[in-house]
Parts: C-alpha cells; structure tokens; sequence
C-alpha cells in the first residue's frame, strides 16, 4: 500500500482532517455551549503551572470540574494544538489513555 494519495502524503492528509474535525467540534461548542475557548487555555496554562506536568485527559477532566464543559470533550484538542502551537505547552511523551478504552497516544503536557 502507498503512502501517497495523489501524490500527497496520507499523513498529511489525516492530519488535516483531524484538525479540520476538531475545529468543527470546537466551533459547535463555542456557539451551542459557550465554551470559553481563551479561559479554557488560559486553565489549563495555570493548572500546568501549579501542578506540573500532567496527561491531557487529566487536564480536560480539572478544567471539566472548573466550567469548561464543552458539548463533547474532544472540543479541547485544538485548544492544546493552539497552545503546542504558540509554543506555551510541550508534549514530554505519552501515556495509556483513561477515557478511549485504554488505547495508546494520551499525551503528557507540560509548559514550555
């Protein structure tokens, strides 16, 4: 099987549809649920620093129990793209995942 669709790395192309998804999803949560997407980050930099590096799940689920409820909590996904993004937040590796039945790729977030 090629890793080439058109001439265009599948990667590339999964990657686009996964930020494209997360944007839709966090657009939803914006406008159905007022999801404060800024105060959102804004937690989860101030969690990081007050508690140190910490899986993302463990993360959503504090900024979850402080009023960041989005309508689907994969609305938070580009909220740690953007901050990974900026430079503000860096994956330090990866974990078991909670949620997802327990499948690999949960990352551990810490400041830059």
């Amino acid at each position: 099987m090629s890793d080439l669709l058109d001439g265009v790395p599948l990667m590339s192309l999964q990657r686009a549809a996964g930020d494209q998804a997360g944007a839709a999803c966090l657009a939803k949560a914006e406008r159905d649920r007022q999801f404060d997407t800024d105060g959102a980050a804004k937690f989860i930099l101030g969690w990081l620093a007050k508690h140190g590096p910490q899986a993302g799940e463990k993360l959503t689920n504090a900024a979850m129990m402080h009023g960041y409820r989005p309508h689907d909590q994969r609305a938070f996904g580009p909220v740690y793209a953007g901050l990974a993004r900026r430079g503000a937040i860096k994956c330090l590796g990866f974990c078991e995942r909670q949620k997802g039945h327990g499948t690999s790729g949960g990352r551990i977030w810490s400041l830059a």
